[in-house]
């Protein structure tokens, strides 16, 4: 995986590359002087005013911030492995305009819909074209390709009300990785105008299903948070099953079924190879990372009790972590490693339970009515999503505690959360009323904002992966 470089543009005019953090080669000599007149301007007018543009992630009705998003310019249009950086100011605009749309917040106004920016306009916006399109908000920006074959992408919000700037990020990349610097554009955006942690340039694993029910084909699938840049990891020649990132992005844990025997894999997404960490002819279920990376969680049936096991992640002998009657499954870790939530049906339904890391304290923390399985803990740690099974099948969520338990869904079968990196947005599958076809879906924390995510072949047990290094 290549990582992105990213700066900051400092408010000086000095003459240094864009690698190394300045901004008078990133255009032509005469953008350079206009920008640095530009910018020692907002120096002496920008006032703490820039923290009032903002908008309210807990408000589900807050989604009427309109921001507009014109096409990046170039100071030259020059061809890269990707495209000529004009093709790529486009598509860089567009995705941008995607990812905010996608977060329910905002409203965006799209290339197509406004007049294309010139370079000089990057720094020195025209505040009041963009009042008269009712925008509260603007993103401008700039592609150039540098010497040694890569692109600098620029990005820059500003309040159109105030006519000020709020904040400003650039990022060197390969011109393959265009997506990535959109998405840490639209990271940087989001980030500045909810406070809130990014999660756009982030990537999902999941389960793609083909072929008819009963004989269903489940290979390993990875994508970018947006459905984009898809391949397929598994062949399919054995079922693959309940995916999980590690916390370093690195590796993926997953269930495969080969000669009906299970095996946990961890599949290296760098080098592209797996190894196998544990096999049993018990039936095995969920593994879940630990939040250093050093252990998995999972369940393993063993004369009709069905247990919590704790594994290297080199291999080696499991430890048993519950040891009652009864079937305990789908163990997932609190942010901070102390405790673990999971699933039990030892009180006769299946219900959520939490203990410490070490199998001890074990109490029940879900008093609703129906049963409670799936559980995932947020990234946040002040929050666990489970799967609700109700008449239907529903997502929600409550405190560790197991207070304050919302519903966020309400279709006919959805299950197995998966939570964004920063603990805002949920993904889970859904399947259809008699219907062999599921699908991936989000929803935030409000409940409102509920997208279906596009994949080639249908799609389950999705895994929300952490931001890309």
């Amino acid at each position: 995986m290549r990582t992105v470089t990213s700066f900051l543009f400092p408010f000086s005019g000095e003459n240094r590359s864009p690698e190394r953090g300045g901004t008078s080669s990133l255009l032509d000599s005469g953008f350079r002087r206009k920008a640095a007149v530009v910018i020692a301007g907002l120096m002496m007018t920008a006032t703490p005013a820039h923290a009032q543009l903002t908008v309210d992630v807990d408000n589900a009705g807050s989604a009427d911030l309109i921001i507009a998003v014109p096409a990046l310019p170039t100071p030259r249009s020059e061809t890269t492995l990707a495209g000529t950086t004009e093709d790529l100011g486009n598509r860089i605009s567009d995705v941008i305009a995607s990812d905010l749309d996608r977060s329910g917040l905002f409203k965006p106004i799209g290339r197509s819909a406004v007049k294309q920016i010139t370079v000089d306009e990057v720094t020195a916006p025209t505040f009041p074209y963009w009042q008269g399109r009712s925008a509260a908000a603007l993103i401008q920006g700039f592609v150039r390709s540098n010497g040694d074959g890569k692109i600098t992408v620029g990005c820059y919000l500003y309040d159109v009300a105030l006519g000020s700037e709020l904040t400003r990020q650039g990022f060197v990349v390969e011109p393959a990785d265009w997506r990535r610097a959109a998405h840490k554009c639209a990271d940087a955006i989001y980030s500045r105008l909810s406070g809130e942690s990014p999660f756009f340039d982030s990537r999902i694993a999941y389960i793609a299903e083909t072929g008819p029910k009963g004989n269903r084909t489940k290979r390993l699938a990875i994508m970018d948070s947006d459905g984009a840049n898809h391949r397929f990891i598994t062949n399919g020649q054995s079922t693959a099953l309940t995916p999980r990132f590690s916390p370093d992005y690195k590796q993926i844990a997953y269930l495969s079924y080969l000669d009906g025997n299970p095996r946990i894999y961890v599949y290296d997404v760098g080098t592209g190879r797996q190894r196998l960490v544990t096999q049993s002819r018990n039936a095995t279920f969920a593994p879940r990372w630990s939040p250093d990376g050093r252990f998995l969680l999972y369940s393993m049936a063993i004369g009709g009790n069905t247990d919590i096991y704790k594994i290297p992640v080199e291999g080696g002998t499991p430890i048993r972590l519950t040891d009652g009657p009864g079937i305990d499954v789908g163990g997932s870790f609190s942010p901070d490693g102390s405790q673990i939530v999971f699933e039990s049906d030892r009180g006769g339904g299946q219900q959520l339970y939490v203990m410490n890391a070490d199998g001890s304290n074990q109490r029940r923390i879900s008093f609703g009515g129906g049963r409670y399985a799936t559980p995932e803990w947020s990234p946040r740690g002040d929050l666990i999503a489970f799967t609700k099974m109700q008449g239907n099948f529903r997502i929600g969520v409550m405190s560790p505690s197991g207070s304050g338990e919302r519903l966020l869904t309400n279709s006919w079968q959805d299950e197995a959360p998966t939570w964004a990196p920063n603990g805002r947005v949920i993904q889970f599958f859904r399947t259809g009323r008699g219907a062999v076809s599921s699908s991936v879906w989000q929803v935030d924390l409000t409940g409102s904002n509920e997208r279906r995510l596009a994949t080639p072949v249908d799609g389950s047990d999705p895994s929300w992966g952490p931001i890309l290094p």
